[in-house]
């Protein structure tokens, strides 16, 4: 029986983090190398991938970047093969990229638009392409690469609202139109959830795991008035750390979970606990 240090030893694996430019992905990216597997940062912003693999190389530990588009079926098989022609293997697939309007500057503004009632289609379906097919492709494409040596790990990457609806009060800023939490944001993190459950149990009596982590909300230079709503919200009474999730991706991808999968490991400072 190893012990519980080797437990989390990745010396040797090979991982992928999509989104791995973002706010989480890059701390995902820093953790398992600097628990000892080699990373492939790959983001859509192929030049941020590079400077992020660039900087952990630079700390002593073991990053490429890739630029990949999620939504294209070739982009992503070129990924999968990178990382297999750069370390001979493809052992952790960190499924992080995604569509978030904290983030989307192209929605940050759009208050008119968020609301349900008048929601467009055109960002209901881009958001489905890449937060639900975009994971799906992934976690195909690596499955097929896992399945040669019968061994892996897939995370996907959820949300609180994927679990329960957003307080869209703690979006209203004083003297301002309304805003709120988009309606996609919370049905493709729920997705998220049915595909993970349903690769977990479809590569049953295998050693092929795919599990979920959910975060709470992770503290980016938000206004004061959003950190204080949101923070009372929660048990702890703050908004998470950005490397307060690499505790809980690393028992993801390493050993110490090897008995868990189609399981959703619950991040969120106890947002969902009231």
């Amino acid at each position: 029986m190893p012990d519980v240090p080797a437990l989390f030893d990745l010396t040797g694996r090979a991982a992928i983090v999509t989104g791995g430019a973002g706010l989480l992905g890059r701390q995902f990216c820093r953790a398992l190398a600097e628990a000892g597997a080699q990373v492939l940062v790959a983001d859509l912003d192929s030049a941020a991938a590079e400077a992020v693999a660039a900087q952990i190389s630079r700390d002593g530990f073991t990053a490429g970047g890739h630029g990949v588009d999620v939504t294209d079926p070739r982009s992503v098989e070129e990924m999968v093969q990178n990382v297999v022609r750069r370390w001979s293997r493809f052992d952790i697939l960190v499924n992080s990229a995604a569509l978030d309007p904290k983030f989307d500057s192209s929605q940050q503004n759009d208050t008119s638009d968020s609301a349900f009632e008048r929601f467009p289609l055109q960002h209901w379906n881009e958001a489905l392409e890449v937060n639900l097919t975009g994971m799906f492709l992934c976690c195909q494409a690596a499955a097929r690469q896992m399945k040669t040596r019968g061994k892996g790990s897939l995370i996907n990457i959820c949300s609180t609202y994927g679990l329960v609806g957003p307080d869209q009060r703690i979006y209203e800023q004083p003297d301002q139109p309304p805003r709120f939490k988009p309606v996609y944001y919370s049905v493709t993190k729920a997705g998220v959830l049915g595909l993970t459950r349903y690769i977990a149990t479809y590569y049953a009596g295998s050693e092929i795991r795919c599990n979920a982590l959910t975060p709470g909300g992770v503290y980016n230079d938000h206004d004061p008035i959003f950190t204080e709503a949101y923070s009372y919200r929660t048990v702890m009474g703050r908004m998470a750390r950005p490397d307060e999730m690499n505790g809980a991706i690393l028992f993801l991808a390493s050993d110490a979970s090897s008995y868990m999968t189609g399981g959703n490991l619950v991040v969120d400072g106890g947002w969902t606990a009231w």
